[in-house]
């Protein structure tokens, strides 16, 4: 086990690593920042997207929640939305899920209470909202299936927001992304997209992409 000292450690010896590339590493960093993506992913410790995209600092803008949810009444995930599309000006943003998801295994089967149960709301709306294709589902195929169709609801959910169809109307290239990642081959799955063509009434159900 990791005691809390050895990440310390491990930050000064990542911080010496970066001047040794650059001397210059750090006072580009506080220039500012410009991403070109805003990654809207679940918090669960082994999906840490700028690792897995092999993306420096500065490169992605990040919001994190169990289950990648999104909740219009999240001022904290909306705030984010706000900041990335209106002032970072990011050309993209990625709702993406993961396959063996916590979050996602507790809307199917419960079991959690107190706030992790009331966050879990949406997820359990998308749970209703596709129930006759989840339960024509072989039982052990259904959490992973609902990982993808959870990313196509809240897909959908982003780009019905107030900020979202503004930056529409407006003419900013903005385009939406809805990715799954798998823990088993550390690949990320497209399964859909949506920009300011897309009819939202018409959005489709993604193709299963688990193996």
């Amino acid at each position: 086990m990791r005691d809390y000292k050895h990440l310390l450690l491990a930050n000064k010896a990542w911080a010496a690593e970066r001047l040794e590339e650059s001397d210059a590493y750090f006072s580009r960093q506080v220039l500012g920042q410009k991403p070109e993506f805003l990654w809207i992913g679940c918090s669960d410790s082994r999906v840490a997207p700028d690792q897995l995209t092999n993306t420096e600092p500065g490169g992605m803008f990040i919001h994190r929640n169990i289950a990648n949810l999104v909740n219009p009444n999240d001022q904290n995930l909306m705030s984010v939305v706000q900041f990335a599309v209106e002032v970072l000006k990011v050309r993209h943003i990625i709702v993406c899920g993961h396959y063996a998801c916590g979050g996602i295994d507790a809307a199917l089967g419960g079991g959690v209470h107190g706030h992790v149960h009331d966050w879990l709301a949406i997820a359990r709306d998308v749970v209703k909202a596709h129930a006759d294709e989840l339960d024509a589902l072989p039982e052990e195929q259904r959490a992973n299936r609902l990982v993808e169709l959870n990313v196509r609801d809240q897909l959908v959910q982003l780009a019905r927001t107030d900020v979202v169809q503004a930056a529409f109307a407006a003419g900013h290239p903005l385009e939406l992304h809805g990715w799954v990642y798998d823990l088993r081959d550390g690949l990320l799955k497209p399964l859909m997209e949506i920009d300011a063509a897309t009819p939202l009434g018409d959005v489709p159900t993604p193709e299963k992409v688990l193996l």
